[in-house]
């Protein structure tokens, strides 16, 4: 077999995969970022099959951007960050896949998320999105709290929020709880006027149909509402407890990814809020760093 050149190029994709989307970027050596590409819900918690047609869709959808033939996939290395597989038979089913990469290293988001906001160096990061966690990374350690999943945990998560909400809307449609602005907002939503209605269309949804309603309920705590008042001060409370656990392992970096990382930073412990820094790079950013360095070692040890 001829050897590679020493300028040869290589690709890497890297694949940030979560309870709501699904993002791959295509990165070249030579050439920085080629494409990106965006797929569904990507949390093996919430369904297997579901997350690899995420991950299939949004490598696709990234090689095309990236004016890439599809089966040039084969010659790519992957790196994964997935939710979920922070539990082990999870992240053994995803291990099992028979997926088209070169080669396909696999971590959790949190890890990739980590990696990407301080750009490979050490550093603590929060994510708060549909789900909520954190993760810490110093001198080759780490550490991650939170993160149980939709419903025993990702307390002041959008998820979360929703959850809440909606049942603050359902005491108040029964008559045993006080009034939300937030009640007629879901009733359009939903466009019925019963709390069974409401009940009957939110069975068995995942966390991101419960997500949505977290702009609902910025919207109405900046209205002054009392019951999201409530619900977004004991989230904030809630990650603003969970930085302070992050920093005991004192951290040079704190970032905060996700969709309500903006909107919540206004709410939380002002001693945290000073703390939080922009992410330096994307969690897909991340996996692909993680996938370089993965490589690398496995190079190292085939060298010994």
């Amino acid at each position: 077999m001829m050897a590679k050149s020493a300028n040869e190029d290589q690709l890497y994709i890297g694949i940030d995969g979560g309870g709501t989307k699904c993002r791959a970027t295509i990165y070249s050596v030579q050439n920085g970022v080629l494409g990106t590409g965006l797929g569904g819900p990507a949390n093996p918690l919430h369904g297997l099959e579901r997350t690899l047609e995420s991950i299939m869709v949004s490598t696709q959808l990234a090689m095309r951007d990236a004016g890439l033939p599809l089966e040039s996939i084969h010659q790519v290395y992957a790196g994964l960050g997935l939710a979920g597989v922070n539990l082990p038979n999870l992240y053994e089913k995803i291990t099992e896949w028979e997926h088209p990469f070169k080669q396909m290293f696999l971590t959790t988001d949190l890890h990739t998320a980590c990696i990407g906001a301080h750009e490979g160096g050490d550093g603590a990061v929060i994510i708060t999105g549909t789900g909520s966690c954190g993760f810490s990374y110093v001198k080759g350690l780490s550490v991650n709290y939170g993160g149980h999943g939709f419903a025993l945990g990702d307390k002041g998560s959008g998820a979360w929020m929703g959850l809440e909400a909606i049942k603050a809307v359902l005491m108040e449609l029964d008559g045993l709880g006080p009034h939300t602005i937030m009640t007629p907002v879901v009733k359009e939503h939903f466009n019925v006027t019963t709390a069974m209605g409401i009940a009957e269309q939110m069975a068995g949804q995942p966390s991101s149909s419960y997500a949505k309603f977290a702009r609902y309920v910025f919207d109405a705590a900046h209205q002054g509402d009392q019951i999201a008042l409530a619900i977004v001060k004991d989230g904030a409370q809630y990650v603003s407890q969970l930085a302070h656990r992050l920093l005991e392992n004192n951290p040079p970096r704190l970032s905060m990814i996700g969709g309500l990382a903006e909107p919540l930073n206004q709410w939380l412990d002002p001693a945290i809020a000073k703390l939080v820094e922009v992410p330096k790079q994307p969690p897909e950013m991340g996996a692909i760093y993680f996938a370089q360095q993965s490589v690398l070692e496995q190079d190292q040890k085939v060298a010994m």
